[in-house]
């Protein structure tokens, strides 16, 4: 079963490469089992939202910041592999 991860960032604030640091880290750890996706915001929002199968699993918005540690990238990775029933 492929999951699905959808990363909405802000496009106003340059945060695209963010995304793609994320996205290269999360298709390494998951060669070929993920479909992810990208949403720039057309303005300045401050947003980095994860979502796994449609479920918020990280948001600068509520407080989480960037998936900047290995702390918060586990936790993305783990809501991952719930999804996929690990």
């Amino acid at each position: 079963m492929t999951v699905k991860v959808h990363i909405i960032y802000c496009g106003g604030c340059g945060y695209r490469p963010k995304f793609t640091k994320l996205k290269t880290l999360l298709e390494d750890e998951f060669p070929g089992e993920l479909e992810i996706t990208g949403e720039g915001t057309p303005s300045s929002t401050g947003w980095f939202e994860v979502e796994v199968n449609k479920k918020l699993v990280h948001s600068k918005k509520n407080g989480d910041g960037f998936v900047d540690s290995d702390s918060k990238f586990k936790a993305v990775v783990t809501a991952i592999e719930q999804a996929m029933g690990k």
